[in-house]
């Protein structure tokens, strides 16, 4: 069965080609994909080529399948498999596979977001990585719940020790005090909403960034009238405006106490360094920004590590439980990761966009596997709908949504955009 795709088949080598998918048996299933969102962390193996943990030795030979954080359908169920899979369902794809190295979207030649078609083998859907999915929800809400399962997991993995008993409580502190620094793009947006509407919601949560636009565009979202409505303070700080880099807007924020909890989505140093001097006293701080450079370094304060028992430590990834809690809020209208996505593209398009993702402004792109389009930003679908009648559609629906992506644009593209 031959299938379009893109496929890294080394360090800055990725293609938009057709190949073939392995002959299927009656142990197999091949699925449709539907949507991929594309991720810094696949423009990051794409740089650093096989010295990235993830990417196999032998890539050039057997090319990889990008994009990781995708939705698909069943289209074709293997005999063996009839009965408890049926085409046309809606499915995620777990990364780790079979448990082993290989991880879909990063060192699988046949499974990967951006392909037409994939291929899944008897042992994957064996160690059930197949996850089903609602049918009635949207395709993009699969797409984002893999980067909302990772913002989710870093919530879960602070923590907060008691050291008269030895014991650390995990999680952010629930009515505490929550700084999300470097925190207007995509995960960041995903990371205020989840803040504002868990469990364990802090009292003050304050959102930094040192660009208006994108602050002025994350308050809009979020604004500072609702979270007052779920009784939390919510403040948002352009620290490049600040003296001090802002340190001590934070501190006075905070009542000069500090934050329980801090979570960092830049790999800046100077950006740690400010995290670490605003934890107050068992403070937690989370390095969620994944550096490219392996020597990536920050000043730390040993002495307020030591008296102080301030905590830092980095996470990556998350588990099932992540993964279905995403899913859960964002079915139950609790968060809505729409507001991550900023471009919508055609299959055609995420070559270009994963070579070149860091100079794309915006959020999230996402890109859908069965459709030939460009990569296009949401603000410019007015404009392009001078000229064309599908853009204008565009332009409209997502009027009607806060100019955020929806089920009901998502809808209209997968019903009149060109096949791919």
């Amino acid at each position: 069965m031959k299938t379009k795709g893109v496929r890294m088949h080394g360090k800055d080598d990725v293609r938009f080609e057709e190949f073939d998918l392995p002959e299927m048996t009656e142990n197999d299933i091949i699925c449709k994909v539907i949507c991929d969102s594309v991720c810094m962390s696949t423009y990051k193996a794409i740089k650093q080529g096989t010295a990235h943990r993830a990417i196999p030795e032998d890539i050039a030979e057997n090319p990889s399948i990008m994009g990781h954080e995708f939705c698909c359908e069943i289209y074709k169920v293997g005999k063996k498999w009839e009965g408890k899979y049926s085409e046309g369902d809606k499915c995620l794809i777990k990364l780790g596979l079979d448990g082993k190295s290989n991880v879909a979207g990063y060192g699988c030649t046949f499974c990967g977001g951006n392909s037409q078609f994939i291929y899944i083998p008897d042992s994957v859907i064996e160690a059930d990585c197949i996850i089903p999915y609602d049918k009635d929800a949207a395709y993009f809400y699969g797409s984002v719940s893999e980067p909302m399962a990772c913002i989710i997991s870093g919530y879960h993995s602070c923590f907060h020790s008691d050291y008269a008993v030895y014991h650390h409580e995990m999680g952010t502190k629930k009515g505490g005090n929550l700084a999300l620094l470097a925190s207007c793009g995509p995960m960041g947006f995903g990371a205020i909403d989840y803040a504002l509407h868990c469990d364990r919601a802090p009292k003050l949560l304050v959102v930094t960034d040192i660009n208006d636009e994108r602050l002025a565009r994350a308050s809009s979202i979020y604004t500072v009238e609702h979270a007052a409505e779920l009784g939390i303070e919510l403040h948002y700080v352009n620290t490049a405006k600040e003296a001090n880099g802002g340190t001590d807007k934070l501190m006075e924020l905070s009542g000069g106490k500090g934050y329980d909890d801090v979570i960092v989505f830049a790999p800046v140093s100077a950006v740690l360094e400010q995290g670490h001097e605003i934890m107050g006293d068992n403070g937690c701080m989370n390095f969620f920004a994944g550096p490219i450079n392996h020597d990536f370094s920050a000043n730390i304060n040993f002495h307020k590590v030591h008296y102080r028992r301030v905590n830092i430590f980095g996470t990556s990834g998350s588990n099932d439980d992540d993964m279905q809690e995403a899913l859960d809020m964002s079915f139950a209208g609790k968060i809505n990761p729409a507001a991550m996505i900023t471009h919508v593209g055609g299959l055609d398009s995420a070559a270009e966009t994963l070579l070149n993702y860091p100079k794309i402004p915006g959020g999230k792109k996402m890109v859908y596997a069965q459709i030939s389009m460009p990569m296009t930003a949401i603000t410019d679908f007015a404009e392009l709908g001078k000229s064309d009648p599908f853009y204008q559609d565009l332009a409209d629906i997502c009027a009607r949504h806060n100019n955020l992506w929806s089920k009901e644009a998502e809808d209209y593209l997968l019903a009149n955009a060109k096949a791919i």
